[in-house]
């Protein structure tokens, strides 16, 4: 899979084997996409054979290193593909969208025609999700004190932007604080960013032991994105946690 279309589908995957054929079909069908990479982030189920055989092209890591180096591996296979040819805009999309991946052409658009560097999701069904919205106060929290920018939904990982605001934000920040950091650098360097209004849905997170080890790990990633960026939310961390 790939085409002449201005932009690429980069999905980071570690163990969606169950969703990941349907996204990358739906990717695949969105206006102005010729090339769809699946970042096969050292799945230990068959989630890079199933996206291959769904028509994506697949880089492999041998063991997990996390969303933000599945996507630069993502943007770098990109551009090696590109070579020679205009570089293409780039899609950022969760594995487990699934069928609802068709929903982010409204992503992409601003961005095909000039009108914004880099746009944000943000999904109109809301699912509900086990967690106490420690994380997400405190990336809007975060990104408000370094921009004015006032994020509505700031750890969104389906994400439309140019190449040259790509390469701006690198290198990126570790693991789940990429979505924050991404937002406050390109604002901080003049890039626009503009926020669309998509009707996708992703798996919600439980409240089992995985998820809140997760929900550790997103904390644990943002505050380091933040402490390089704004370093009094982290200080004032403890205004986010949940009241006992």
């Amino acid at each position: 899979m790939s085409g002449n279309g201005d932009t690429a589908v980069v999905i980071p995957a570690a163990n969606e084997a169950d969703r990941i054929a349907a996204t990358v079909t739906a990717a695949a069908a969105l206006p102005g996409v010729g090339l769809v990479v699946v970042v096969d982030d050292g799945s230990a189920d068959q989630t890079g054979r199933v996206a291959r055989a769904a028509g994506a092209r697949v880089v492999r890591h041998s063991r997990n290193r996390g969303k933000a180096a599945a996507m630069e591996t993502g943007a770098e296979a990109v551009r090696l593909l590109d070579e020679g040819g205009v570089s293409r805009h780039l899609l950022f999309l969760d594995a487990d969208l699934g069928d609802t991946a068709q929903a982010a052409a409204p992503l992409i658009e601003p961005v095909r025609s000039g009108a914004a560097d880099m746009t944000i999701a943000m999904f109109t069904t809301r699912v509900k999700l086990g967690g106490h919205g420690l994380v997400v106060r405190l990336s809007k929290e975060g990104i408000r004190r370094a921009t004015g920018f006032e994020a509505a939904q700031p750890l969104n990982g389906q994400r439309c932007l140019t190449r040259a605001a790509f390469e701006a934000a690198r290198p990126l920040a570790h693991g789940f604080g990429v979505e924050t950091a991404l937002t406050i650098d390109l604002l901080r360097k003049g890039f626009r960013v503009v926020e669309v209004e998509v009707d996708m849905a992703h798996r919600a997170t439980g409240t089992d032991w995985r998820a809140q080890l997760h929900r550790a790990r997103q904390l644990r990633d943002v505050a380091r994105a933040l402490a390089v960026r704004e370093p009094v939310v982290v200080r004032n961390l403890d205004k986010f946690l949940p009241k006992r």
